[in-house]
């Protein structure tokens, strides 16, 4: 789709809220029947993930979590429940370190503080964790909503995140099913004709970012937002979320080198 003179427009969901085991597409078409809105081609929907999540029971009792000695030592150091460190500590592929309240974990391939585990949106006393595969999730709602809706769909699994040296949350896809989630903008040029060297568009991230203005991130009970008329290549497929080794990045890279070798 070309990105001249597109006009996007965006439709916060409103659903009941959502309990362990739900359908949530169920809970989507019954919405989007109130609401009046009936999707077509090239529509995306963004859902959150601690919705989807919640639909795949992955919410989880404290009181049902024993910590481990490292997860007691880990906990008073950034000041984390022992129990929730200790599900930090299954769920992330590595702890970085961190600040009070929050551990600096790599988590499914991402940045993730306390591997994408929160108490916001959850049960009194329980924790939701990250959708177990975010990719096959938005994938398996993709087909569904399409046979229902006979049109080709997008589907990003979004997050929040907090940006480096930034206060506030921006948006950041796990999943995604139907388009492309970066975009390879090398090549082009620039407003003087100048080629773009190094240049990707975060296609996916950028919309998760949009949606995120109407689904906030308190009780408003808009864990989706249908975004009509994005400029995005779609495709009859799931791509992954394509990642560069730390080593690479501009904000790790530096980390890597001097990190003592010392593990947290």
């Amino acid at each position: 789709m070309s990105s001249e003179n597109t006009s996007i427009q965006m439709f916060g969901i409103k659903t009941p809220i959502i309990r362990e085991g739900d359908d949530i597409v169920k809970i989507l078409e019954m919405a989007l029947e109130e609401a009046g809105i009936v999707p077509i081609d090239g529509d995306i929907f963004v859902l959150a993930e601690s919705a989807v999540g919640t639909a795949e029971r992955r919410i989880v009792k404290l009181a049902n979590v024993t910590p481990s000695e490292r997860a007691e030592v880990l906990g008073e150091q950034y000041g984390i429940d022992p129990r929730e460190m200790e599900l930090v500590l299954q769920e992330c592929d590595e702890i970085f370190g961190g600040v009070p309240g929050a551990a600096l974990t790599i988590t499914k391939g991402v940045l993730a503080p306390n591997a994408g585990i929160d108490a916001s949106n959850a049960p009194e006393g329980h924790v939701s964790l990250l959708p177990e595969d975010p990719r096959k999730s938005s994938e398996k709602i993709r087909k569904e909503l399409e046979k229902r809706y006979s049109c080709k769909l997008g589907i990003i699994i979004g997050d929040s995140r907090t940006q480096p040296l930034r206060l506030g949350c921006s948006g950041i896809a796990l999943g995604v099913s139907g388009f492309l989630p970066v975009e390879d903008a090398r090549g082009t040029n620039d407003i003087y004709g100048k080629p773009l060297r190094i240049t990707y568009k975060a296609v996916a991230d950028n919309l998760v970012s949009a949606a995120e203005l109407l689904m906030g991130e308190a009780g408003e009970r808009v864990p989706c937002v249908l975004i009509r008329g994005a400029p995005v290549n779609m495709v009859n497929e799931s791509p992954d979320m394509p990642t560069i080794p730390m080593e690479g990045c501009m904000y790790f890279g530096n980390v890597i080198r001097c990190r003592s070798g010392k593990n947290e």
